[in-house]
């Protein structure tokens, strides 16, 4: 009976041609024996002895690494090394053309299982192997999206989208510029749409978060594209009669309508904006892809400046050949259009993802307590509110990079010295012609274009955290200029105010570099786990300083005050490089280890 024996310190036996293959073994059908080991060893071991008498050889040196499964060991010969060991095994009831292996206590060799196979086992692969990509096709893979022809689909829908929500945004505070010479109204507007998205914007994001996505998807879509049509119907309306004052404005009945409807709207837009920008591009893209990921950040970006590009410069020239009516009724009509574009796009994007996008409606209560963790479900809706709230803010206060993102913050106090409602108007009472109120918002989109390219390049040549410093720097020193020229000159004449707008624009690039420098940056110091309750709570805070430089705006509402608010916008600007460069400085050494790679650190 042929026979081995492993012993407590040494594998002791004389064997002729003792080999293992990594890929197969040649063995009598009578002497099969499947034996799975650890070894620290390469994908082929072959061992040959001479034959002797017996021999003695340690293993000590063996440590558990790779597994051979079901390995084939071929025997030419076998010799006992201890013919007691045979006798006391003789009457084993296997066959004597069947080797047998008998495995003592050992702590150098450790077997994790031994099968004894029957002849006719045949087994095909004998090493598990795991397939490892190049350097070049790790990054082909990166940059390659996980459904492409879904995100083509996507970026489809969004440019339906876009199109409408820019023109709309030029377009209603246009209108209402045009009813009576005050920022009264604009600002009230906006004043009470930002308060809206302070308080409904978590809630609606929690209501996305644990909601179908493609549904909800489609109900923001249908309940945006109605609060705009409603919208327009009010300003239309207010056109047709007359109207004596900006008090006796506020207090019509359209007017409410009108504000409700307005911040419906916006509500829905941000939800939108978020689901698209947090969460349906980063499954299209793949997560995993960080290359495919950034370029869908990117183009998405470029489609939203674009669209800003052509809503402002389409219902500009529109305003400076038609009546304000006829414009509003166009923007209805291009509304009402675009929505089933839209929710047939959505619906080809989810077909194309193969289901990806689907999502099972939460069953649980979700709601985030001040420990982090979720609330009873008995638990009233305020006290759910106030317990999101406080968390949220505690966590937006501890994050290591908060100076960045106060920085951040402090931009949105500028709403007066960027292409927006107040600046609409203003230029609008000014008497300015549509079409170059139109051009200087497209101009101001396209910097933000132009600065998706030029970011790249300040990021290489000074770094992440230097390009932002830069970006604000460059900003808050052509506003400064531009606020000069605005207390210096006359704005009655046309080349101090084109001057003034073109120096407004230039300082665009910084804003727009400083805004996707600062994204990365929060992306990089700001935990996956924490991101999403973080930047919801950014997202409230740059509306809370939004609404109070509205809330100015409404006090100082004649258009004589806007010098006063420029001022203030400006201060904002300057307070954020500050406060940015300062960080730069003086950083913490939490902060040092996030930005290791960074030459600044």
């Amino acid at each position: 009976m042929a026979m081995a024996a492993f012993t407590s310190s040494q594998l002791s036996f004389s064997l002729f041609n003792f080999s293992v293959s990594g890929r197969e073994a040649f063995i009598p059908r009578q002497a099969a024996c499947g034996i799975r080991h650890r070894f620290f060893s390469s994908r082929r071991l072959n061992i040959n002895f001479p034959s002797s008498a017996t021999h003695s050889h340690s293993f000590g040196s063996f440590r558990s690494r790779r597994s051979l499964i079901n390995t084939d060991v071929h025997f030419n010969h076998v010799a006992t090394e201890d013919e007691d060991l045979s006798a006391k095994n003789s009457d084993c009831s296997c066959t004597s053309t069947t080797p047998i292996v008998q495995l003592k206590k050992s702590d150098v060799l450790q077997t994790e299982s031994l099968n004894i196979l029957t002849g006719d086992t045949y087994v095909e692969s004998l090493l598990t192997t795991i397939p490892v990509l190049s350097e070049e096709e790790q990054k082909a893979l990166a940059g390659t999206p996980a459904h492409p022809e879904a995100l083509y689909a996507f970026y489809a829908s969004c440019l339906a989208g876009n199109v409408v929500e820019q023109l709309w945004n030029f377009a209603w505070p246009s209108a209402i510029a045009l009813l009576h010479p005050s920022l009264l109204p604009v600002a009230v507007m906006g004043f009470f749409t930002k308060l809206v998205i302070i308080i409904g914007g978590p809630l609606v994001g929690k209501l996305m978060d644990h909601s179908p996505r493609v549904p909800s998807y489609i109900i923001l879509n249908v309940v945006q594209a109605s609060a705009q049509l409603l919208s327009a119907a009010m300003i239309i309306h207010a056109h047709t009669v007359s109207s004596t004052s900006a008090s006796s404005i506020l207090l019509r009945p359209w007017f409410s309508v009108l504000v409700l409807a307005g911040a419906i709207e916006r509500l829905s837009g941000v939800a939108l904006g978020v689901a698209m920008e947090r969460d349906w591009v980063v499954l299209l893209a793949g997560i995993n892809r960080p290359i495919a990921l950034a370029q869908a950040n990117a183009v998405l970006n470029r489609i939203d400046l674009l669209c800003e590009i052509a809503g402002a410069s389409l219902f500009g020239i529109l305003l400076s050949k038609y009546d304000p009516v006829t414009c509003l009724k166009f923007a209805a009509g291009l509304m009402m259009w675009s929505l089933p574009v839209m929710i047939a796009l959505t619906w080809l994007t989810n077909k194309l993802s193969t289901g990806v996008l689907d999502r099972v409606n939460c069953s649980q209560s979700c709601c985030i307590s001040s420990d982090g963790g979720p609330l009873p479900d008995s638990d009233n809706f305020g006290k759910t509110c106030l317990e999101a709230i406080k968390h949220g803010w505690r966590e937006y206060i501890l994050q290591p990079v908060l100076p960045a993102s106060l920085a951040y913050v402090l931009l949105y106090f500028n709403v007066v010295l960027t292409p927006g409602s107040l600046m609409t108007a203003f230029l609008t009472q000014r008497g300015l012609n549509p079409s170059i109120i139109g051009g200087f918002s497209g101009l101001c989109a396209f910097m933000g274009v132009a600065a998706t390219f030029i970011s790249a390049t300040l990021v290489k040549r000074f770094g992440i955290l230097k390009a932002g410093a830069v970006g604000l720097i460059f900003q808050a020193s052509l506003l400064t200029i531009a606020v000069a020229v605005y207390h210096g000159g006359s704005l009655a004449r046309r080349s101090p105010l084109l001057v003034f707008l073109c120096l407004i624009v230039l300082s665009r690039l910084g804003h727009m570099s400083y805004d996707i420098v600062v994204a990365q940056i929060l992306q990089t110091g700001i935990p996956s786990s924490k991101a999403n309750l973080i930047g919801t709570t950014e997202v409230s805070v740059a509306s809370l300083a939004e609404s109070l430089m509205l809330g100015v705006a409404i006090i100082a509402n004649d258009v004589s005050h806007f010098g006063f608010l420029a001022m203030l916008s400006l201060l904002s600007v300057v307070g954020a490089a500050w406060i940015f460069c300062r960080w730069l400085l003086n950083p913490t050494e939490e902060q040092r280890n996030l930005f290791s790679f960074d030459p600044q650190f």
